[in-house]
């Protein structure tokens, strides 16, 4: 690929203020499957736009630097602080951010590192919350980003694994990962207008 090819832009400040744009005019209410639609969809947008970021990179579109500095890109844009006066609301996306930090985290270290090879998803996952048992954040931080970058490489996350989580940060990263691989599976943009 020459310099002065063009390649796509993945994320924009646009797109992300237009997902907050909307939760702020929405009446969001998580037992109502519209609301829980909106935040599922604005997570989803935002694993899609890595997913075509590690697509790009898998296929030789960019390089590695390249992959890192979209990457820390979209990072920086979805994980700043979201603008919402209802305390609630400000409360959900905080949960989104939390479930999408370490899909960065994965796609990073894929890129930098390829996929591990220590363990399997499954094992990752539950040495991740037998860290969080112990507070042991770090920890389990980096047992998740291993199981991320195995999603990545096409590894599944067993769905019954899933149910069975105890609600905490494990849960949140792994919601995360979800999309993520929901995301790679088919990385198609998600109408920010349903």
């Amino acid at each position: 690929m020459t310099d002065d090819e063009p390649v796509e832009t993945f994320y924009t400040e646009d797109r992300w203020q237009n997902w907050i744009d909307r939760l702020r005019e929405e009446d969001l209410d998580l037992e109502d499957e519209d609301s829980a639609r909106l935040l599922m969809n604005l997570q989803e947008d935002t694993a899609i736009a890595v997913a075509k970021v590690i697509e790009s990179y898998e296929d030789g579109t960019i390089d590695e630097e390249r992959a890192h500095q979209e990457l820390s890109e979209i990072q920086e844009i979805v994980l700043a602080e979201a603008p919402l006066e209802n305390e609630e609301k400000a409360m959900l996306i905080e949960s989104v951010q939390m479930s999408l930090e370490v899909v960065f985290y994965a796609a990073q270290e894929f890129v930098a590192a390829g996929a591990a090879e220590e363990a399997s998803v499954e094992e990752y996952i539950d040495a991740a919350a037998d860290a969080e048992a112990e507070d042991d954040i770090d920890t389990a931080v980096g047992y998740i980003v291993q199981a991320g970058t195995l999603v990545i490489d096409g590894e599944e996350i067993d769905p019954a694994l899933v149910e069975e989580m105890e609600y905490g940060l494990v849960a949140e990263w792994v919601n995360g990962l979800e999309s993520l691989q929901n995301a790679l599976a088919s990385p198609e943009t998600v109408e920010e207008e349903d």
